[in-house]
This record gives structure tokens, C-alpha cells and sequence, in this order.
């Protein structure tokens, strides 16, 4: 009988008859800044993983890497291959083979949410972005080249990592660790080539990994969604304007109304969080559009 082995903001986990297979539930809830929003976004567990599974079979035909998926079994399930996942720090054996990545590499194409905002606090300077020292960055500029960061993965809330400390958690090797930052670069270059295809720009998104037979890299979890990915329209930021076609949509909202001050303020402060309100109904309404239309676009089908 299947057993739900974990239940995250977006999807849950479950085992099946096969103890090497999980198979993966995407839910209709949606979160930000590590909050579940009390509303359901309808059908968005379908376009997440149906959009995911394209996106890894693109991965697999281009023979990038190897992935986790075996197969889409339902249109908001996937049957995929399992790995031991150990959360403490630093615990995975160097050896070890078949064993989740405990962290998440971001790859930022433009300057955009978190790292925009980090710039706009003078946290880190236009060099850090591949800039000359001094440059005065806009909103939104694309960057020379792919800037990719890690960040931890069973903490309570996401923290940024330089190298070292990456290594330490992970326990990988620097050959290991720099082979799966290539990997996340290559990905976002079939990325990149589909969406402007279809008149997207990919702004960032994040990846997760696990090692396989001898370590070798393997793409887990979900990928090129409107939840782990960022998305602009072409045309739009070509006359100067930039709209969100993602989750930053939602993010936007809670920005707008106040909330997101406030819960960082409370987290700064070690005080009680203040609970995430529910979506307007509006709101509602565009998210549900706005997961079904960016599916069609991104990946060519019908929804």
C-alpha cells in the first residue's frame, strides 16, 4: 500500500510496490517566502507537472544528464526513481551512490527578485554580477554571463552558500560540484532556446540533483515551472516594461499589500510570523489562467 513519505508546500511524496520508485503528487496549493497561501490555484498541480516532464524530456533527448523520472503516470503524478535523502549536514559519506543533493543551485539570467534585491540593499556590488566595479544597475539588466548560486535545502528557511560551505554539506568533491553547476548551465540553454521560441525570456530558476551509479549527476525534483522559474515576456521588456509570468506574480501581491515587510521584519526580530492571508478571488482567477496559459506557450501543448 502506498505510504506518503513527505508532504512539502507544493507536492507530496509517496511510496509505491516498487521500494527503488516514488511516485511525486503535485497539490493545487501555492507558497511564498516559505509560506502556504490558504488557496488553491485550480489545476495548478497539473501544469506544474506536465510542464516539468517536458522539460526533462528535453533534458534527456539533448543526453545532457541522466534524470529521475521514469513516467508521467497521471497528469498531476510522476513515477520516479528514489534516493536516500540524509538532512544533516555534512553526514553523506563520500562514497556514497544514490543519494540526494542536499542543496539548490540557482541560476540568474537577469537581475531580478532576490539577487535584485540584495543589489538595491548594497549587499553585494555590480561585480558580483559580472559588472565593472561601480556600474549602477537597473531593475531587470541582463547579466554578462549566467550567474549561478547555492543555497541550502532542509533548512528552515532557503540561506545562500559560498563554495566552501556548500562542500561541507554536501560532502561532494570539487569535480563533482563544479559538474553539476554545468549541468544546470547546459539545462538553461535548452531552456532559453524553447522560450524564446515562443517569445519568453528566462529570467532564473533553480535545480536539485541526486548521485547515482559511480556520483554521477542526476536531475531530481521539478524544474521550468512557473514555481521554481522566472518568466518574462519578450516583447514587453523590449519596450521597457517588465511583467511577470510566474510565481513572482503572486509574490508581487504579498509585496504590494505589505505582508512580505512584515514577516521579515518578525523573522528578523525572532518574533511570531504573521499568517499569510488568502488570495483575492481575482487574483485567484489570473494565477489559474495565467499557470494554464503559460504551460501552452512553454511547451507548445494543449492544456
Amino acid at each position: 500500500m502506498a505510504e506518503l513519505l513527505y508532504s512539502g508546500k507544493v507536492k507530496q511524496v509517496w511510496s509505491t510496490d516498487d521500494p527503488d520508485v516514488i511516485e511525486f503528487r503535485y497539490t493545487n496549493q501555492i507558497s511564498v517566502f516559505d509560506q502556504i497561501i490558504p488557496s488553491l490555484i485550480p489545476r495548478k498541480g497539473e501544469s506544474l507537472n506536465r510542464t516539468s516532464c517536458h522539460w526533462f524530456r528535453l533534458v534527456e533527448e539533448a543526453g545532457i544528464c541522466d534524470t529521475h523520472i521514469i513516467e508521467m503516470n497521471a497528469p498531476d503524478r510522476v513515477l520516479a526513481q528514489r534516493f536516500t535523502v540524509i538532512r544533516e549536514p555534512g553526514q553523506i559519506p563520500s562514497d556514497m551512490e544514490n543519494v540526494f543533493v542536499p542543496l539548490e543551485v540557482i541560476c540568474r539570467h537577469y537581475l531580478a527578485g532576490g539577487g535584485w534585491r540584495r543589489y538595491k540593499r548594497g549587499d553585494v556590488g555590480a561585480e558580483e554580477f559580472g559588472f565593472e566595479p561601480g556600474t549602477i544597475l537597473e531593475e531587470g539588466v541582463k547579466l554578462p554571463k549566467p550567474y549561478l548560486e547555492v543555497s541550502t535545502k532542509f533548512e528552515k528557511f532557503d540561506r545562500l552558500l559560498d563554495r566552501e560551505e556548500a562542500l561541507q554539506i554536501s560532502n561532494m568533491t570539487d569535480d563533482e560540484f563544479d559538474a553539476i553547476l554545468d549541468i544546470v548551465v547546459k539545462v538553461d540553454d535548452i531552456i532559453e532556446q524553447e522560450a524564446t521560441k515562443r517569445g519568453l525570456i528566462h529570467v532564473d530558476g533553480k535545480k536539485e540533483f541526486a548521485l547515482g551509479h559511480g556520483r554521477k549527476p542526476i536531475l531530481v525534483d521539478s524544474f521550468g515551472t512557473l514555481d521554481e522559474d522566472r518568466w518574462w515576456a519578450a516583447a514587453d521588456y523590449e519596450n521597457g516594461t517588465i511583467v511577470s509570468l510566474s510565481k513572482e506574480f503572486v509574490r508581487e501581491h504579498y509585496l504590494r499589500t505589505g505582508h512580505h515587510t512584515e514577516l521579515y521584519a518578525a523573522r528578523e526580530d525572532g518574533t511570531e510570523e504573521p499568517p499569510i492571508p488568502a488570495l483575492p478571488q481575482d487574483i485567484i482567477d489570473q494565477t489559474a489562467a495565467l499557470y494554464e496559459s503559460m504551460f501552452e506557450r512553454l511547451t507548445g501543448e494543449n492544456f
